[in-house]
C-alpha cells in the first residue's frame, strides 16, 4: 500500500506507541524468621499460653470468674440490707421535711399549737386518773366511793359508745357537693383526723359515729354503717373548737382536699353542739369481761 493510500487513521496508528503492560504491585515483604524455634500460634478456639499473656489479660483472668465465700455473701447481704434501710428512712424524712418546708408560719404554729394540746389533754387524763385513784384510796366508803365512779364512767362509756346523747362545745363542719365529687374515704380522713384532735362525740347527717363505724360508696352519695346519707353532709362534733378547726384547715388536710374536688366547706365553732343520734347497744358474741 503506497502512502498515499494510507487513511488519516492508519497513520495515526503508526504514530502511537505500543501499550506497555504495568508492572505487577510487589509482594509484601516477609518478616524476617526469629532465631531459633518459634512457637507456633495456638490453634484458633484453644487458650494462648500462660507465657504470652499480658498483665492485663491474666488480672482479669483473676478477678474472674469472681470466688465468693459464703461468709462474703452473708456480709454483702447484711450490707445491702443495711443500706436500702437506710436509704427508705432519708427518702420518708426528706419527704416530710419538703411537705413541712412548704408550709407557712402561720400553719407551723398551728400544728406546734395542736400538738401541745394533744400533749395537754393526755396529761389532764394523766390527772384524772391519778385523783380517782387517791379517792378511792382515802374514802371512808369506798365501796360508795367505787358505785358513784363507776356510774359516772358508764355515763362517759355510754357518750364514747353511741348509746347516750350528748352536748358540749365543738363545731358544725357542713360540706356541700353539688359535683357529686365527694367520697367515702374523704369522709373517713375527715372522722379520723377529728378523732385525732380530740372529738369526744360525732355524728354525720343523722348517724352517730362509734369506733365500729364504716363508710361506704353509694352511687354519687354515701353509706354510714350501712346507712345511705346525702349531701350536703353535716358534721355535728363535740370537742375543744380550738383544737378541731385547726386540725380540717392545715396545709393539705381535710378542707383543702374537698376543695379540690370542687366541694364547699364551711366550719363553724359553737359553745353548745347536741349530738342526739343514738346507737343501740350491742351484747358482744364472743368477747366477756375478765375482771374477777
Amino acid at each position: 500500500m503506497s502512502d498515499k493510500d494510507e487513511t488519516p487513521a492508519n497513520r495515526l496508528r503508526k504514530e502511537l506507541p505500543e501499550e506497555v503492560p504495568a508492572p505487577a504491585p510487589p509482594s509484601a515483604p516477609r518478616p524476617p524468621a526469629a532465631a531459633g524455634n518459634a512457637p507456633e500460634s495456638a490453634p484458633e478456639g484453644e487458650a494462648a499460653p500462660e507465657a504470652e499473656l499480658t498483665g492485663r489479660q491474666r488480672l482479669a483472668k483473676g478477678l474472674w470468674p469472681p470466688r465468693v465465700t459464703r461468709a462474703q455473701l452473708i456480709v454483702a447481704l447484711l450490707l445491702f440490707g443495711l443500706g436500702f434501710g437506710l436509704a427508705v428512712q432519708v427518702a420518708s424524712n426528706s419527704d416530710s421535711d419538703s411537705a413541712l418546708r412548704g408550709a407557712r408560719q402561720e400553719d407551723l404554729v398551728r400544728i406546734l399549737d395542736e400538738l401541745d394540746d394533744r400533749t395537754q389533754r393526755l396529761e389532764d387524763e394523766k390527772q384524772g386518773l391519778e385523783k380517782q385513784r387517791d379517792e378511792l384510796e382515802n374514802s371512808s366508803d369506798q365501796a360508795e366511793e367505787a358505785r358513784r365512779q363507776t356510774v359516772q364512767k358508764e355515763r362517759q362509756l355510754g357518750v364514747l359508745a353511741g348509746t347516750v346523747a350528748a352536748q358540749g362545745p365543738g363545731i358544725t363542719m357542713t360540706i356541700e357537693d353539688t359535683k357529686g365529687t365527694v367520697e367515702a374515704d374523704m369522709l373517713l380522713d375527715a372522722i379520723q383526723e377529728l378523732r385525732a384532735a380530740g372529738a369526744e362525740a360525732i355524728q354525720v347527717n343523722d348517724v352517730r359515729v362509734v369506733a365500729s363505724t364504716y363508710l361506704t360508696d353509694s352511687g354519687k352519695s354515701v353509706s354510714v354503717d350501712g346507712n345511705k346519707i346525702n349531701a350536703p353532709y353535716r358534721f355535728k362534733v363535740i370537742g375543744k373548737p380550738e383544737d378541731l378547726e385547726p386540725a380540717l384547715n392545715i396545709p393539705g388536710g381535710v378542707v383543702q382536699t374537698l376543695e379540690k374536688e370542687q366541694a364547699t366547706v364551711t366550719v363553724e365553732r359553737s359553745d353548745k353542739i347536741v349530738v342526739d343520734a343514738l346507737r343501740a347497744a350491742k351484747q358482744p358474741d364472743y368477747a366477756r369481761s375478765s375482771a374477777q
